[in-house]
């Protein structure tokens, strides 16, 4: 039964509560202007919250974005909605925007979870965790991670049975099987968009084996295998559990490839990829690691020393271009390619591959708006005036932040939001009534 619609109003609705969502929502709560921070998954944070650390200085990814979410969360100019989606987005006069808010039930009661985790360990039911991006099983009533906010149990309701287990193992009695979606009729003056991107599905290209060989894996697989909050405590093949000897990566999966449909440059791959083959260093002192490559592309502050650091601590850089990987009966891989500088095609073998996926344009943000939202020809939101006006969209009152724009890396969705958010403050400020 669908329940009555609630009205609401913000001074500003962002969408999307990633690095760059969180800093624009916060640089608009700081201003004074009361904000709505609504995201998709079931805690803030976005793709940064979980990932290792952060090229090229190393700092520890956790460690920057947790205050960050802490503060989010605790401001009191902001709201947040996780689980939630925006819909029918529509200029209704020149300082209001509708929406309707769709909150899906998550079953517990945040305000009384105390993330105990025992509905979790009396559930019975196990499926792929998606924030381990399916290296390991969680079960139906979980905690997203364990650096999650807010830090509550949610239930998969799709794959519960309800036999009722959580509820009786629940010791403050917070999940509640009766919830339902709730609607809102949502009234803001002013839209930032940090929808963020996805990232390439290398099933796409199934001459590299993914799906059907287990030791490919994807750079988000690697990247949670030595994040602090890894499923495992070292660096394992998920096919056999062994430790690997000879890693390979294979760079510009799902990039500058007009046969997937991705013919730009992703930016962040070299670079996330050579981060990872340092800190695999560290921890498999004894690993060959190498990287296939058709350009590097270091051109951000540090990123040409890093690269060099990395070739002096031992990491292989190959010019060549995979052809196909097929998969032997120890699990280990070949890999046929091009050696670009010495014009022969060879093969080499590999006990674990690593596939640098590219970044894709979220086009969730054109199908939220009522009014035409324009997209530029890669299909991430369009910018029509990027020198004057970066953040500002085809619909006035609408920015737009970070990766929802393009590829960058953090420090550049940092500095997007950043440009988003004072375009929306100055937006406002023009906007509002003088007494």
């Amino acid at each position: 039964m669908n329940q009555e619609k609630k009205n609401i109003t913000y001074d500003a609705l962002v969408i999307g509560a990633g690095i760059a969502g969180g800093e624009a929502a916060l640089n608009l709560a700081n201003t004074g202007f009361k904000v709505l921070l609504v995201d998709k998954d079931d805690s803030i944070g976005g793709k940064m919250i979980l990932l290792s650390k952060v090229f090229p200085t190393l700092d520890c990814a956790a460690c920057i974005t947790t205050p960050k979410v802490s503060e989010i969360s605790r401001h009191p100019n902001i709201t947040i909605f996780t689980g939630s989606k925006v819909d029918n987005i529509r200029r209704v006069n020149e300082n209001e925007f509708t929406a309707t808010v769709y909150k899906k039930p998550r079953y517990v009661h945040v305000e009384d979870c105390t993330a105990c985790q025992k509905c979790e360990q009396a559930c019975p039911v196990s499926v792929s965790d998606q924030y381990q991006f399916g290296l390991v099983g969680r079960k139906a009533a979980y905690i997203p991670f364990s650096i999650c906010n807010p830090k509550a149990a949610v239930i998969d309701i799709e794959n519960c049975t309800l036999c009722g287990a959580c509820e009786k193992a629940c010791p403050t009695d917070c999940i509640d099987f009766t919830m339902e979606e709730e609607q809102f009729d949502l009234h803001v003056r002013t839209v930032v968009l940090a929808t963020g991107f996805n990232l390439f599905d290398p099933l796409k290209m199934p001459r590299y084996g993914f799906g059907t060989y287990k030791n490919v894996l994807t750079s988000m697989q690697m990247e949670r295998q030595i994040a602090p909050t890894r499923p495992f405590h070292t660096i394992l093949r998920p096919g056999d559990g062994k430790m690997p000897d000879k890693i390979a990566y294979v760079l510009c999966t799902g990039s500058r490839d007009a046969s997937v449909g991705n013919p730009i440059c992703s930016q962040i791959c070299c670079m996330y990829s050579i981060k990872q083959a340092q800190l695999l260093m560290g921890a498999l002192p004894m690993a060959d690691i190498t990287i296939y490559y058709l350009n590097i592309r270091s051109f951000g502050k540090g990123f040409e020393e890093f690269y060099e650091q990395a070739k002096g601590m031992g990491v292989n850089f190959v010019k060549g271009k995979i052809g196909k990987i097929t998969e032997k009966e120890n699990g280990n891989l070949l890999l046929r390619y091009e050696d670009i500088n010495a014009g022969k095609l060879k093969v080499a073998e590999h006990d674990m591959v690593v596939l640098s996926v590219g970044a894709l344009p979220n086009t969730e943000a054109k199908g939220m708006f009522a009014d035409d939202l324009k997209l530029d020809k890669f299909s991430f939101v369009g910018q029509p005036d990027l020198m004057a006006s970066p953040a500002q969209t085809s619909i006035e009152g609408v920015f737009v932040a970070g990766t929802a724009s393009a590829p960058m890396d953090i420090p550049d969705a940092i500095l997007s939001a950043g440009s988003a958010s004072s375009e929306a403050i100055s937006y406002l400020m023009k906007s509002t009534p003088t007494s």
